[in-house]
């Protein structure tokens, strides 16, 4: 119980820096929507690129991440020449991706459908290089239970990318009206949603200079055979992480390829904007897995206590169906976070949730292979779930849209989640509590008709007072099942 109560204590911190990091971050959200017309089509470049920058990241980082946790804590292995060896590596591959797509920039741009705007094309993939880069010593900052720097460099990020992202989308083209000579000379017009890429790379390049420690002060060493058997192991998690990937951005990348309209960016800067909302379960999983990865492969970690990870398992699923009872029961507030353009698209949200939170419960799952390093099984997996996600996409986004996109996600996560379950329980059998999970979801299934009832038949002030007390009831059951309330 001690060691469960260190992963809460991680998950508090890392979660509190995610949670309030996306919400800042969301600021961006109803100034794009509000400053970039739904029928340019800008946001939709912006979901568009940011899905194929966030596919990038896991293919340069490919399994380094994951890898080096589970190398660094192994009792054989010098932990300095680990994460010397996997940061040299990662650090060549990056730059050798930058140079290629410059290399090739026309052709690649064009293919994309950004001949016009190459410099969208070559900038992101600067970006993604040195977003991978920094995803080494990030890990080493975790391996070394440094939450509070992690926490604090995430957060900085963040506040630099709203504060220039205010100064470029808001206050400059307010200036520019009055007073356009002088504004120019800092300030183009045309450039557009180009300054949102821009901004980007000024702000993840700034952060490189705040991990002086942990790129200095020790001898770097590079060890080709410890790399050899490290690729051996994080390889398959490459696979699974491009697979992963694709649940979330698939959908975004084929969608302009796929609905041959031509509103088709306007559509997908719909669907974006609207999933925005959605993200919040993405916000739990990610705390959730930065505490979790050093919990599972830490150093002296009882790793054969697997009640402890079926105890964990069923303390999220509780925590993310509130968190989804809460979202849809404020719907009518959070629907303001984007622009009246863009809420046409919020019947996406329940169902984009819905898929977020199987994603999680995959993710949970997902140790079981990690542990006995068979992680290809994950690879299999994730690598079936999108295949599913892809063929639902190309065949029904035509005719209906992003919706399709929606359900496509939550058929994806789904298909991945039952597949990592019934196998995990011949490999790696735990004993999860079913029957109380099984509980849960019905019982948030019912409150969740209740609510949706409440937000369309009920007044605003009305069903914000019924949502109110059905997420309390909701919240009061689990805590006095769990027996929470005491402890």
């Amino acid at each position: 119980m001690a060691s469960l109560k260190s992963l809460v204590k991680d998950t508090a911190i890392y979660g509190l820096s995610s949670i309030v990091g996306r919400f800042l971050n969301y600021l961006l959200v109803p100034l794009y929507t509000a400053k970039i017309a739904a029928s340019s089509g800008g946001y939709g470049v912006i979901t568009n690129l940011y899905a194929y920058t966030a596919l990038f990241m896991v293919i340069l980082t490919y399994g380094m991440e994951t890898t080096f946790f589970r190398y660094v804590n192994k009792e054989d292995e010098d932990p300095n020449k680990v994460y010397s060896t996997i940061l040299t590596s990662v650090a060549f591959t990056s730059t050798m991706f930058v140079l290629l797509v410059l290399l090739f920039i026309n052709p690649i741009s064009s293919s994309m459908g950004y001949a016009e705007h190459q410099s969208y094309i070559w900038v992101m993939a600067a970006t993604v290089a040195i977003d991978a880069f920094q995803c080494i010593p990030f890990a080493y900052l975790r391996y070394k239970k440094k939450a509070v720097k992690f926490a604090a460099l995430k957060l900085l990020f963040i506040v630099m990318n709203i504060f220039f992202n205010l100064m470029f989308f808001l206050f400059l083209p307010s200036l520019y009206e009055s007073n356009p000579e002088l504004i120019g000379k800092i300030y183009d017009p045309e450039i557009g949603v180009g300054y949102a890429f821009y901004i980007n790379l000024f702000c993840t390049a700034s952060i490189t200079f705040c991990f002086y420690k942990e790129l200095t002060g020790f001898k770097y060493t590079f060890d080709g055979k410890l790399l050899k058997r490290m690729l051996g192991y994080g390889l398959p998690i490459l696979v699974l992480g491009i697979a992963g990937i694709l649940n979330q951005t698939a959908d975004k990348i084929i969608f302009p390829y796929v609905y041959k309209a031509a509103d088709a960016h306007e559509q997908l800067g719909i669907y974006g904007a609207a999933s925005k909302i959605a993200m919040i379960m993405a916000m739990i999983t990610q705390a959730f897995r930065y505490a979790y990865e050093p919990f599972v492969f830490g150093r002296g970690a009882d790793k054969k206590n697997k009640d402890t990870y079926a105890l964990a398992m069923k303390y999220f699923i509780i925590f993310t169906l509130l968190a989804f009872l809460m979202v849809m029961g404020y719907m009518n507030i959070l629907q303001y976070i984007i622009g009246g353009d863009y809420r046409p698209g919020l019947k996406v949200v329940p169902v984009v949730m819905a898929a977020e939170i199987m994603m999680g419960v995959y993710f949970n799952l997902s140790f079981w292979y990690k542990l006995i390093d068979k992680t290809m099984w994950g690879a299999v997996f994730s690598g079936i779930g999108c295949l599913v996600l892809i063929i639902i996409n190309v065949v029904f986004v035509p005719a209906y849209g992003y919706i399709a996109c929606a359900w496509a996600g939550f058929a994806g996560y789904g298909t991945a989640m039952l597949l990592s379950y019934f196998v995990g329980q011949k490999q790696y059998p735990i004993n999860y509590p079913l029957k109380d999970i099984t509980m849960y979801v019905l019982l948030a299934l019912v409150f969740y008709v209740g609510i949706k009832l409440s937000n369309e038949n009920l007044g605003f002030i009305p069903a914000l007072l019924c949502n109110t007390v059905l997420v309390i009831l909701f919240a009061g059951f689990t805590l006095k099942k769990e027996k929470l309330l005491h402890k």
